[in-house]
């Protein structure tokens, strides 16, 4: 037996229709990938059909956005950088905004630099990697005390054929050793506890560790910045990503740890996402 995929996809709508910000699109999305065909022929040929079986499958997918759960993780992956990544409820999916801390970086790496760079909590590997294939010259240490992020960020680099990133399981700047890097970028987790929005949206459906470091937002920053103290190399850098709010206390951390040139960068939507700086005089512990 056929079903038609016009009535499939006004079916759909339907029942999205309320529960997510974009129904139409969300439906269409996942009626790509569960019935083979592209977006072009599903507007250009509405009344063609599919399988019964095709057909459950996209139904399924549509009963699991319906539930909330994010789009990426029914796909199993998301674009970043135009790479396509494999993601998994053991990941954060990449968002568009993270684009501006991969910017920043290249700024930052001269194109033909041999610089040594680590990705402090990695993910998919979504930085780690955008960065390697721009800078080949360049050795990215990628770092994340997750192993199931971990597996899935080294799955992404085999797929895309990046070589030119090592991966190590554990917290922050502790699998670096005493080895000494050019730059060190992060992406950390850095919602309040206490946020809502960590209640709404994708992200009920997306690891804890990975957004929320506890009560206080910057804990996880703080421990980047004193930790890349002992990893930077004299005149090093360092780039993080932070929440919308964050770019002055963010600034101040840096400032108080000895970094200098400190300035933070708007994302595409003139939002202080990333805040760099670069470090300067001896390195002392406390």
């Amino acid at each position: 037996m056929t079903r038609n995929i016009d009535a499939l996809l006004r079916a759909a709508e339907h029942q999205l229709t309320g529960l997510v910000e974009g129904p139409r699109a969300d439906a269409e999305i996942l009626a790509q990938h569960t019935l083979g065909i592209s977006r072009t022929m599903l507007r250009a040929f509405p009344e063609r059909t599919t399988t019964t079986t095709a057909a459950g499958l996209f139904e399924s997918a549509i009963a699991r956005r319906a539930q909330g759960e994010p789009v990426a993780y029914i796909l199993g992956e998301r674009e970043f950088w135009s790479m396509r990544l494999k993601v998994t409820p053991a990941t954060l999916i990449p968002r568009p905004e993270t684009e501006t801390l991969v910017e920043a970086a290249l700024d930052i790496v001269p194109p033909n630099a041999e610089w040594r760079v680590a990705d402090l909590g990695t993910g998919s590997g979504a930085i780690a990697l955008a960065i390697a294939r721009e800078r080949p010259g360049c050795q990215i240490t990628a770092t994340d005390a997750c192993s199931a992020a971990l597996a899935v960020a080294c799955e992404n680099s085999t797929a895309l054929e990046i070589g030119n990133v090592d991966f190590r399981l554990g917290h922050w700047t502790e699998p670096l050793h005493t080895e000494k890097f050019d730059l060190i970028v992060s992406n950390p987790p850095y919602i309040a506890a206490d946020d809502d929005h960590l209640s709404r949206g994708d992200l009920l459906f997306e690891p804890k560790a990975a957004l929320t470091p506890g009560q206080d937002g910057l804990t996880a920053i703080d421990q980047i910045v004193e930790g890349a103290r002992q990893s930077l190399k004299e005149n090093g850098w360092l780039a993080l990503e932070h929440g919308w709010d964050q770019s002055a206390p963010v600034r101040a951390l840096l400032n108080g740890y000895g970094f200098r040139g400190v300035v933070s960068i708007a994302d595409l939507a003139g939002i202080a996402r990333v805040t760099v700086g670069q470090f300067g005089g001896n390195i002392t512990s406390d």
